[in-house]
């Protein structure tokens, strides 16, 4: 089954470790946050943070898992736990997924940050970015948790 999910993800440090990953088979709709085009970002930003918030919104829209890539600054972005709270009020399944071993687009890797708190208050499950076929078992496990 395709399913359409939504990429939490700190854009300017992590951007390059999500484009190694982001071509899963049968996920669609890699939605990151509205952030797919940095331009759209950079203007949301500069308009306000109710602008920021209804790109999210949007972005979330038709996704049934919200996966949060957990790199070294994700649990200190501004909107982090505005995403985490959006996904759960919209029913998605949520897992957390760590990438500070990926390598950026220097060629070097990063120390693991904190988990942001959100996910684990709500026991959402925190796995190492291993494959492709882990990472898509993993969003279907979150899925099905959540019932979708």
């Amino acid at each position: 089954m395709a399913r359409r999910v939504f990429f939490s993800f700190h854009y300017q440090r992590d951007i390059f470790r999500i484009n190694q990953i982001r071509s899963i088979p049968n996920i669609t709709g890699c939605a990151t946050a509205g952030f797919q085009d940095a331009s759209l970002w950079e203007e949301a930003r500069k308009k306000s943070d109710a602008a920021i918030q209804k790109m999210i919104d949007n972005a979330l829209n038709n996704t049934s898992v919200t996966v949060v890539f957990i790199g070294n600054q994700t649990a200190n972005r501004k909107f982090i736990n505005y995403e985490i709270k959006q996904s759960i009020a919209r029913g998605n399944g949520v897992v957390g997924i760590q990438i500070a071993h990926l390598k950026s687009i220097n060629g070097e890797t990063d120390t693991q940050g904190t988990t942001p708190n959100l996910l684990l208050d709500n026991g959402f499950k925190i796995y190492k970015y291993v494959d492709h076929e882990n990472l898509a078992n993993r969003i279907e496990e979150a899925a099905t948790a959540a019932g979708k």
